[in-house]
């Protein structure tokens, strides 16, 4: 413990530069101003970030006036939470008022209430890792619920009881869950039971609340704790239903993976491979892709009389399934098409047989795959969970060598960007037509021409376009 506190102060004196000459400037205030939740948790942990969390006995516009003339920037989006925002150098800084927060049954929005001290803001947060403070200027360690003794024995609990900080905040219980799979901590048991019974209270809270809380735990370092958490307290069935609808049932008659424990592993698998992706990782498109590219096995389940089960066209299924729920859950609609577009292809790579690729064939792949081509890469790589190590190696080398053909390709042909060899308005010279229904006709036959044949000198595109149009 002793070891923890000190490792905290050298990562504490980093910040003290900011924090020292802030917490001067509320004391002459006569306010309170202290170091709270993250940052500390995050500086005995080694994971001290720019980024810094403060609570004050000042209200939000003595906050404010007390930042100018300090802060290189200051802001106030957050004022009707109690908090305003400032950026000090390079120290991103949140300042917010003492508060207690609470649900009405049948709201989706916390009521806020400011508070009068330390110790009660402190038992109104989330769990007790979060609830240890360093009070400024003078530096003292404030933790009245036993926050540094959790995190020695890296586990997770309320300060008070879970059902009433569940109560006040059921987004709290995805919290729990994030912070599994950021933290690797276990769940305190009396936490987990009180997720399960109050599960039906996060359809209280918004969608983008729910999105923000899901997209933190996916693309934290262990996102399987936390969506295994999810699952067994059934909060998934509520904001993620896809994810444990992949636990199908199975006999001793019916013979395939459990897709669930499968869809896991390719998850954790294309973790492993984002150093491939050029922006490398955590990414979440490719993740929520991995988490999602089985998701239309449950509706497409066929058992045969041999005793297999087949799951046709359930990449087709699941990305009609995977652009339902993220509308839902208020995405993007770039983010969207991008996880929607992988789901869907991340079969296609099997549809070629064992390898006898033909340049029309990669040229379509990276034509269906558009700029989501690394990402496709990485995810079909990651969908391999056969424990066959023969099987395995040979879908490694074919598709080593599906990437090597569309390296070569793309230098020739310039793959991302492939057009007809001809233009609309040539289209419409040798045709003698206007524009119209025919053109598109026409524009279609010569990038399928493209696709097959690849690059053609004008005169020998002109000459097929004229064939075909005699054809027709």
């Amino acid at each position: 413990m002793v070891e923890v506190q000190a490792r905290a102060q050298r990562e504490l004196a980093r910040v003290a530069e900011v924090t020292g000459p802030l917490g001067e400037r509320f004391a002459a205030a006569g306010e309170e101003l202290a170091l709270v939740g993250g940052p500390v948790r995050d500086a005995m942990i080694r994971r001290l970030q720019n980024d810094i969390d403060l609570t004050t006995s000042a209200r939000p516009e003595t906050t404010e006036s007390l930042l100018e003339g300090w802060a290189d920037a200051v802001w106030d989006m957050g004022r009707d939470f109690g908090t305003i925002g400032c950026r000090k150098g390079d120290w991103t800084i949140e300042i917010t008022t003492y508060r207690s927060e609470s649900y009405d049954p049948s709201s989706r929005k916390p009521e806020v209430v400011y508070g009068d001290s330390l110790a009660g803001d402190l038992g109104r947060r989330d769990f007790t890792v979060n609830a240890m403070a360093v009070s400024l200027p003078d530096g003292a360690f404030v933790d009245p619920f036993g926050g540094l003794v959790d995190l020695a024995h890296r586990k997770l609990r309320t300060p008070g009881r879970p059902e009433d900080s569940f109560s006040d905040d059921p987004l709290r219980m995805m919290r729990a869950a994030r912070f599994a799979a950021q933290l690797g901590f276990e769940v305190d048991p009396d936490v987990v039971r009180a997720m399960t019974e109050m599960a039906d209270r996060i359809t209280i809270v918004s969608a983008e609340r729910v999105r923000d809380e899901l997209v933190k735990l996916v693309c934290a370092p262990y996102p399987r704790a936390g969506l295994t958490l999810l699952v067994r307290t059934g909060l998934a069935d509520r904001v993620l239903p896809e994810l444990p609808a992949l636990a199908l049932e199975r006999d001793e008659h019916h013979r395939h993976k459990d897709v669930y424990e499968h869809t896991l592993t390719v998850l954790e698998q294309a973790i492993e491979l984002e150093d491939r992706l050029p922006g490398g990782g955590p990414d979440f498109v490719t993740r929520f892709a991995a988490l999602l590219h089985d998701a239309g096995k449950p509706r497409t389940r066929k058992f045969q009389p041999d005793g297999t089960v087949t799951f046709h066209h359930h990449d087709v299924v699941g990305a009609k399934i995977t652009r339902k729920r993220m509308k839902a859950l208020r995405f993007s609609n770039d983010t969207i098409e991008a996880v929607s577009r992988l789901v869907e292809l991340h079969l296609r790579f099997h549809g070629y047989g064992s390898g006898e690729w033909t340049d029309a064939a990669v040229r379509r792949y990276v034509r269906d795959a558009g700029d989501q081509v690394d990402r496709l890469h990485v995810l079909t790589r990651a969908d391999c969970t056969t424990r066959n190590r023969r099987k395995a190696d040979r879908l490694r080398r074919t598709y080593d060598d599906l990437e090597a053909r569309i390296a070569v390709l793309a230098e020739q042909e310039e793959l991302e960007s492939i057009r007809p060899d001809l233009d609309g308005n040539r289209i419409m010279e040798l045709l003698g037509i206007g524009p119209g229904r025919e053109v598109g006709e026409a524009y279609r036959f010569l990038l399928e021409l493209r696709m097959d044949r690849g690059p053609l000198p004008p005169e020998q595109a002109e000459q097929a376009l004229r064939d075909w149009w005699a054809s027709r």
